[in-house]
């Protein structure tokens, strides 16, 4: 058993010496975000381990975007698994879409009438959101799918990301570096909706195997997998279902605020991804129970500090 220490603070600490501290506490989810900082230094320093993430759309309308294409371009990320929404917020900002800091106890019947949406305590205007996408689709995605007739979601994400320019862009970032998006979810988006509208014309079709392909492909091809797990859903779910194929991941890093007692994906512990083969009963892994905008900042500039 390790002693609970008395956290020690001073003038001019770094994060580094904050989460060591915040290890020697021993106490609560301060010890698992000390964890999640180690095990995702591991993995990302592990020359044989692939590094994924996992991420919900509700993130990219956050701060916690800059957070996100800062870790691609610092190399930590071999691949992103995430949803349609993440790929709206990213293309509406990138575009110059103003979101705001607001609140969550707003009148929403007020902010309908203003044609505001709220997304927690971050306001949209209706302009900066659905309109911006569909534009951005209809002028730049039809001569390319004029030519090319069967298109993969994680090609869309990178023909996407090679148009936008914006140095904080997720899309634009993955481009940058050749780090694969593969988004399953890609039609429940207004992305995706742009895309049906388009396709009544243009008659092309997603190609949602070749994805799945690849990412077995990754699973066979690695000596290790990790993960960087945020929030649950179907960005999760195809993270892990994947991984089952080859015993589990071996690495693993989960952060949610949801609970397990209901019996779902986003409230689950790594414990129960064992019981499916999911994750290696050998893993190095840990759960935090934290809102991530305020846990990844953390665990980024850990590593950009330890790691560079």
């Amino acid at each position: 058993m390790d002693e609970v220490l008395d956290i020690r603070i001073r003038k001019n600490m770094s994060i580094v010496e904050l989460i060591e501290e915040l290890r020697n506490s021993s106490a609560f989810m301060a010890k698992h975000l000390a964890e999640a900082c180690k095990i995702f230094e591991e993995m990302i320093l592990d020359e044989d381990c692939f590094v994924f993430l996992s991420f919900t759309a509700n993130l990219v309308a956050t701060g916690i975007r800059g957070v996100i294409s800062k870790m691609i371009e610092r190399g930590y990320l071999d691949a992103i698994i995430t949803t349609g929404g993440a790929i709206d917020h990213d293309i509406a900002r990138s575009l110059g879409g103003k979101y705001y800091a607001g609140d969550f106890d707003l009148d929403d019947k007020e902010l309908h009438d203003k044609d505001i949406h709220r997304l927690g305590n971050v306001l949209i205007p209706l302009d900066s959101y659905g309109l911006v996408i569909e534009k951005f689709v209809r002028q730049n995605l039809r001569s390319f799918l004029e030519k090319e007739k069967t298109v993969s979601p994680s090609r869309l994400c990178s023909i996407v990301g090679g148009l936008l320019n914006d140095d904080k862009s997720i899309l634009r970032q993955a481009y940058l570096r050749s780090v694969p998006i593969y988004c399953p979810g890609i039609v429940d988006s207004s992305f995706g909706t742009a895309l049906f509208f388009l396709a009544q014309t243009e008659k092309f079709q997603l190609d949602l195997f070749s994805d799945m392909k690849e990412l077995l492909d990754i699973v066979y091809s690695y000596k290790r997998t990790g993960a960087l797990i945020i929030g649950g859903g179907i960005s999760k779910h195809h993270l892990l279902w994947w991984n089952q194929f080859k015993d589990g991941l071996d690495y693993c890093v989960y952060i949610t605020t949801a609970t397990e007692y209901d019996g779902s994906l986003s409230g689950a512990r790594p414990r129960e991804a064992i019981s499916w083969k999911k994750l290696k009963p050998s893993s190095k892994q840990t759960f935090l129970f934290c809102d991530a905008s305020i846990a990844l900042p953390l665990i980024a500039q850990y590593c950009i500090e330890k790691i560079g």
